[in-house]
């Protein structure tokens, strides 16, 4: 199986602070991979990488067998981007995004634009501009859609969505991803929502990253509660992960068993009451392997 998206070595720099130094990973063609990080460690900086924007001052990066700075329009014509934000011309009617656009791609789709921008019951004449943050969102679903992309980037795609609005984009997406050959690569904050979706996840942290497969991850990495009155914090180590407390009750995030874990608090001198393993989220995950700040 071919990869849609290869790193290879890739080093970037932004105002003399080193993003990433050498970062490596592959986005296999027909998969979906979340890429998830705290604020501040260059997700929406690397897919300006991968789309051209932004030239890095070392490495390799490929998209669609090509050079990330030297794409092709055919190949251009292959991805589908959507930014953090929802960027659309606001002066422009319904219509005229459709006409606009259409021109670009060879296998533009006006069935499936009109088919998700007709679910809002607006006037083809109505103006993007005048439009709600998630109507906007939904037009701008319809026109990366109707390209028929081979290969969807998607940076933050959930911003400023209501529940509603982030569930016709997962609905669309599974639908996307059931495809042959289609591959998704996205960033989001609202971590819930990629439980749903994604197959692969990397996790970047200070310009380092994992890169997992989701089931591999939920399986292998362990949420413990249980009750302690005299532990503020524990140190990070081979067996604790991550920590958070509430109240009395403390959550411990940990690869190892729980006989293991119990072992490693007894001999810390800690008095976990009530040692048990809990369901864990991904979001959980997330906070237990990369911490809240």
């Amino acid at each position: 199986m071919s990869n849609a998206i290869e790193i290879r070595g890739l080093g970037h720099r932004y105002n003399g602070r080193t993003i990433y130094e050498n970062l490596n990973f592959s986005v296999p063609e027909g998969s979906v991979c979340g890429l998830l990080g705290k604020n501040g460690q260059g997700k929406t900086t690397l897919v300006n990488i991968l789309m051209g924007f932004l030239k890095p001052f070392k490495g390799e990066c490929l998209v669609l067998g090509e050079d990330s700075h030297d794409l092709p329009p055919a190949v251009r014509a292959r991805i589908g981007l959507l930014h953090e934000g929802h960027l659309a011309y606001e002066f422009m009617t319904i219509a005229q995004t459709e006409r606009f656009y259409r021109g670009f791609y060879p296998r533009w789709n006006p069935e499936m634009f009109f088919g998700l921008v007709n679910k809002m019951g607006l006037s083809l004449s109505h103006k993007v501009g005048n439009m709600s943050c998630g109507q906007r969102s939904q037009v701008v679903l319809g026109v990366i859609m109707a390209q028929d992309p081979d290969l969807l980037i998607l940076d933050d795609y959930s911003m400023g969505l209501d529940a509603g609005y982030r569930r016709l984009f997962l609905d669309v997406l599974h639908d996307f991803a059931a495809k042959k050959g289609k591959t998704i690569f996205v960033t989001s904050h609202i971590v819930q929502d990629l439980e749903q979706l994604v197959d692969t996840i990397i996790f970047i942290d200070r310009g380092e990253i994992m890169q997992v497969g989701l089931e591999e991850f939920m399986t292998a990495f362990n949420k413990y509660v249980f009750h302690c009155e005299n532990v503020d914090e524990l140190p990070r180590d081979d067996i604790v992960k991550g920590f958070e407390r509430r109240g009395k009750t403390i959550s411990l995030y940990s690869y190892a068993d729980i006989q293991a874990v119990e072992r490693h608090l007894a001999g810390l001198g800690v008095q976990a009451r009530d040692l048990s393993q809990a369901s864990m989220s991904l979001e959980d995950g997330f906070i237990g392997l990369m911490g809240k700040y």
